[in-house]
């Protein structure tokens, strides 16, 4: 599934997934800067839904913010600045 973080994993020879092969998110100079709000407190899947419209898109956020965000669920507190892609390129991102 395009929206999946584990599209670019492979599987063994078990049929289980492999080790995690990482999609990048780029950085783009123009990504604006977003200070997390109250109601996203411990919740990027509600921040995805809102920017992406897919909840499951969560781990875009996490990608994109690898120097502030560690934990994708503790890290998102408010008052913590983020970067969020644009939606246009996270379709690109995500080959849609």
């Amino acid at each position: 599934m395009s929206s999946s973080p584990y599209t670019l994993t492979g599987y063994t020879q078990s049929g289980t997934l492999d080790i995690l092969d990482i999609r990048p998110v780029p950085a783009y100079s123009d990504d604006p800067l977003y200070t997390i709000e109250p109601q996203y407190l411990h919740r990027p899947d509600l921040l995805a839904y809102d920017m992406y419209g897919d909840n499951r898109l969560w781990w875009i956020i996490a990608q994109r913010n690898l120097d502030v965000i560690e934990d994708p669920v503790y890290d998102m507190v408010p008052g913590t600045q983020i970067y969020l892609p644009d939606p246009e390129r996270v379709k690109e991102i995500l080959g849609d």
